[in-house]
């Protein structure tokens, strides 16, 4: 199978869908990669780099033109939607919920699109979301922190504090992976940290694991409301695959925060879980209303290429070497996980978050495979 890697175009994005290593394997394996020119370069590989493995370096045009099978890392924007034919799989984070004019350009191309952050096993984790929600988590503890400095527009607060002097009150929203890395973080950093959830079992667990050094809450709607009105930093990491994020905190609630307090919403690339949230780019990553600073950047991994780029390898080559070796069509029914990533085939969306979001007509999988031209 013919494999394309395409250069990240949004903003700021300088992650890229496969490393060298990855792309050795796949040759090794019989399949012809294509890297776009420049392709890797964020991530701090070269296009030497991908020919010594025998990648071969093409044009954009070529990549999009020549491969059945394209890897990207974000959403396609801009044009890139109508590069894609009937015959092609794209493989990426899509994100689609909160996206129904890029749903409905995908659903026109014909296309089979599979998205990383649906890839979902039978206990509900997402093994392809895992290692990204990891690094978002861990930065979003990292990126309130420098938010909260008065030179940032923050309050002026040390997160851990010094002695004879509080450490900042984090509360993070979500006890999952995003949630737990966050806490780990702001812990180490010595913040007094509160995570509130809704699942008693995963509040047990993350006490457990957490050695008690972390307060629990059990999520409800005034519980949430309490925690924020004293909280100097509010992490956001709610999470339903696939689905839009809830929003669990409201307007009204964020008008009873400090001032110059900061939330940062990992959620916002499935919507956000403020409801004053809005996407922003790491080269303007924040904004103020109610008083409140909003850290609301959609793709927070990008910030560190080098690790989530080869992080992301990590877990998406195993799927791209099932894509690859068994062709799309067997592979999608064959392995169920994998099955659960695709999100519109052959003009229909077949994740039923996406459909309800988008509020179209769900199709299962395996009746819109049977309209699809590629094997």
């Amino acid at each position: 199978m013919k494999v394309g890697v395409v250069t990240e175009i949004k903003p700021d994005e300088y992650r890229v869908a496969l490393t060298p290593a990855g792309a050795h394997e796949l040759v090794r394996c019989g399949h012809e990669v294509l890297v776009q020119e420049g392709a890797g370069v964020g991530s701090q590989f070269e296009d030497a780099d991908y020919r010594a493995v025998g990648a071969r370096i093409a044009s954009c045009d070529e990549v999009w033109e020549e491969s059945e099978l394209i890897l990207k890392v974000k959403e396609p924007v801009d044009g890139e939607p109508e590069r894609l034919r009937e015959d092609q799989t794209l493989f990426t984070y899509l994100h689609l919920a909160p996206e129904p004019g890029l749903t409905q350009r995908l659903q026109a191309t014909g296309a089979t699109c599979i998205a990383y952050e649906t890839v979902q096993t039978d206990d509900g984790r997402t093994p392809l979301l895992a290692p990204m929600s990891e690094v978002a988590g861990r930065l979003a503890a990292q990126e309130g922190a420098k938010y909260l400095e008065k030179n940032q527009g923050g309050r002026g607060i040390l997160l851990g504090g010094v002695p004879g002097v509080k450490p900042a009150k984090v509360v993070v929203i979500g006890g999952g992976n995003v949630g737990y890395n966050a806490a780990k973080i702001a812990l180490g950093m010595g913040a007094n940290v509160n995570i509130v959830d809704r699942s008693i079992d995963r509040l047990r667990y993350l006490e457990e694991i957490l050695d008690g050094r972390v307060n629990f809450i059990v999520s409800t709607t005034l519980s949430v409301a309490e925690q924020v009105v004293d909280a100097d930093l509010v992490i956001g990491a709610v999470l339903l695959p696939g689905a839009l994020a809830p929003r669990v905190v409201s307007r009204d609630m964020l008008r009873t925060m400090k001032p110059a307090s900061v939330v940062v919403d990992v959620a916002i690339d499935q919507g956000g879980c403020f409801e004053t949230s809005r996407p922003t780019t790491h080269t303007d990553p924040v904004y103020v209303e109610e008083n409140v600073l909003h850290y609301c950047v959609a793709n927070m991994p990008g910030a560190v290429p080098i690790t989530s780029t080869k992080a992301l390898t990590n877990v998406t080559l195993p799927y791209v070497l099932k894509l690859a070796n068994g062709g799309v069509r067997d592979a999608l029914l064959d392995d169920v996980v994998l099955g659960r990533g695709a999100n519109v085939v052959a003009g229909q969306v077949t994740s039923e978050e996406v459909a309800e979001a988008n509020g179209v007509r769900y199709v299962p999988l395996a009746d819109a495979l049977g309209e699809i031209v590629h094997a």
